[in-house]
């Protein structure tokens, strides 16, 4: 069996419960969900509101109506970069935010909105000198992420986010990588937006995602999108109602059945316990690569992280590694800009084309682990052989 370490692109193996919950929706279910009142529909419609109180336990939302489905991380960021801001308004993110930030910022410049990239210091933290400086006036929206998907450094939010907050700035926390790994309460952060993907450490499958609102955050949030949504349809505008609002066409069903399965899944094992195993295989993986000549590890000293690992082997290009890994060892790992040229340019990596990044999971085993620290060492002998 292969060794899968790409969860922070997507997480797998799923739980078994998940691969179910689809293959019996699919079988036996099959319809939409709030399109119907026969019971195939309805019980579509359960599950829909099932994912929705999951999802807002899990992340401390004050209401299940304030979560919204997506389609992924990308698309909750877009539903509040293109759907707040307009021409003349100022967005702060960071160098280290991923592309599904960047590149809607850079097209909305096109627009007349305005925006300030702040730096990271050494150890990847935001500083929060950085964001008070950085905000103006005319300053609507700081996009912060919550952890980088190629060092896992997680960020102090509660303190970053209080700075916009005092400054009347609403706040975008992109939780694409700590959502289901790090423990979250929306409730006790002063942040507006929540977007996170269904697929990562949610154990869901791709095709999903969430955006959660502060209540009261709707009022500044246009739809990104309009249509169908199974309600207020005599209505020829949009429904203004959450979760409606934000939720035209039909859902991705078997993906949310998968959804709901995953977050039962989180809620019956803990976020504590999943974050604890995974951090002992990421001491492991860290302790056993720093010995090995010619590997070089790009682990910020004295932070937090998630369960992602970055390292470059001497000699070869990291595409190389990952390929070889792959061909002779049967370890599935990521190589390349993983969407984040910034935080490359802040690691000096952005020239040698990126890093191999290692991220476990919640399924990753300690042999896994022990494999991987292996096969890296046959890799980086090879070359100094």
């Amino acid at each position: 069996m292969p060794i899968y370490l790409d969860n922070a692109a997507t997480s797998y193996p799923k739980p078994e419960s998940v691969y179910a919950a689809m293959d019996n929706y699919n079988r036996n279910i099959g319809a939409p969900g709030g399109r119907g009142s026969y019971s195939s529909a309805t019980d579509s419609q359960s599950t829909m509101d099932r994912c929705r109180k999951l999802t807002a336990d899990l992340l401390g939302v004050g209401s299940p109506d304030q979560v919204a489905f997506t389609f992924n991380c990308t698309d909750s960021l877009n539903s509040v970069l293109h759907g707040l801001l307009r021409p003349g308004d100022h967005v702060v993110a960071s160098q280290i935010d991923h592309n599904s930030v960047l590149r809607p910022l850079n097209k909305l410049q096109a627009t007349g909105v305005e925006s300030t990239i702040v730096p990271v210091v050494p150890n990847h933290l935001i500083s929060p000198d950085s964001i008070q400086n950085a905000i103006q006036p005319n300053t609507r929206l700081l996009s912060l992420i919550h952890a980088s998907n190629v060092t896992g450094v997680i960020q102090p939010i509660e303190e970053l986010a209080q700075i916009a907050r005092e400054r009347g700035v609403l706040v975008l926390l992109d939780a694409a990588q700590t959502a289901g790994q790090v423990p979250i309460n929306m409730a006790d952060l002063p942040i507006d937006f929540l977007a996170a993907a269904g697929h990562k450490s949610l154990l869901g499958p791709l095709g999903t995602g969430v955006l959660c609102l502060r209540p009261g955050a709707e009022e500044h949030l246009q739809s990104f999108r309009q249509g169908g949504t199974g309600s207020s349809s005599e209505q020829a505008a949009q429904p203004t109602h959450l979760p409606y609002r934000y939720e035209s066409g039909n859902h991705n069903m078997p993906g949310l059945f998968g959804l709901t399965a995953g977050l039962e899944h989180i809620a019956a094992t803990g976020v504590d316990a999943i974050r604890g195993h995974e951090q002992q295989l990421m001491r492991v993986l860290r302790d056993g690569l720093s010995t090995i000549e010619g590997v070089r590890l790009f682990v910020p000293e004295d932070v937090e992280t998630t369960s992602v690992l970055s390292l470059n082997i001497a000699g070869y290009e990291p595409h190389d590694v990952a390929t070889i890994l792959d061909q002779n060892f049967q370890i599935q790992s990521r190589a390349g800009l993983h969407c984040a040229p910034g935080a490359h340019e802040a690691m000096g990596t952005l020239a040698d084309g990126g890093t191999v990044r290692l991220s476990p999971g919640p399924f990753t085993t300690a042999e896994d682990i022990q494999a991987t620290v292996a096969a890296v060492r046959e890799i980086a002998g090879a070359m100094a052989g």
